[in-house]
């Protein structure tokens, strides 16, 4: 057993949660941006963050991470409050970000891509592991980040903070700009990882992709959590999810 999946399995045995975000508010200079975003993620638990753009959505992401310009509120982590700290020591507890931009390094290879992000704690994947659960990436082991298609970008974001130990992963868009296969093989990838113990927050614009993979899905307007639905509640939400999205 890996010690990713066991660390989970002792945490939903014990029914702590792994984040919990409460009155969060954040600015970008003058401009308030988060207003009293409250959202909480169990152990092994996939949630979704669903919302129209300019909804705080990527902002929420960002903000756990310590990188917007002022923040307030609450962010525990393992029972651990970050709200304060530095996004370096944000990363190294243990929270991967995986950004709608990517920032795949153009001169360096697939492999050389992977194993310049530090591994910041135990319980992280080798290479071979990720190599397996990203066959692409295998075959494109030596190839440039300039040679990649726009999904092995993704697959290679994605995969760059698997090997870092990070439990939490925040996955902003993984589905953007990518073609319908593509879509079906990066929601197999998150569903293989919450089978490996990995917790997941993704921001989604997607709701179709996004029902094939989460757990929940909490509905942001205007910098507010305005709804939580659990996958298994959908189709008795459908009228509400229309209206907030448009779906």
């Amino acid at each position: 057993m890996s010690a990713t999946l066991e660390a989970t399995r002792s945490a939903v045995a014990s029914g702590q949660a792994m984040l919990e975000v409460k009155n969060l508010e954040a600015w970008y200079g003058e401009s308030h941006v988060l207003h009293g975003v409250g959202i909480d993620i169990r152990p092994g638990e996939v949630v979704t963050l669903l919302g129209r753009n300019g909804a705080g959505k990527t902002t929420t992401l960002r903000a756990i991470m310590g990188l917007v310009g002022k923040r307030t509120g609450s962010i525990m982590f393992n029972g651990r409050e970050m709200i304060n700290e530095r996004s370096d020591i944000i990363a190294r507890a243990g929270i991967g970000y995986c950004p709608e931009e990517r920032g795949i390094f153009a001169t360096l290879t697939v492999t050389e891509n992977l194993m310049l992000p530090p591994v910041v704690k135990p319980g992280g994947l080798d290479l071979d592991t990720i190599y397996t659960l990203f066959p692409n990436l295998k075959e494109r082991a030596n190839s440039p980040g300039t040679k990649l298609s726009g999904g092995e970008q993704q697959m290679l974001a994605i995969a760059r903070i698997l090997r870092t130990g990070a439990n939490l992963l925040l996955l902003d868009e993984p589905s953007e700009g990518l073609a319908p296969v593509i879509v079906q093989q990066i929601g197999r990838t998150i569903r293989e990882l919450k089978q490996r113990g990995f917790t997941v927050l993704l921001v989604e614009q997607n709701f179709r992709f996004a029902q094939t993979v989460a757990d929940r899905h909490y509905v942001m307007e205007h910098g507010r959590v305005v709804d939580m639905v659990a996958n298994a509640d959908l189709a008795a939400s459908m009228d509400r999810l229309h209206e907030y999205l448009g779906v």
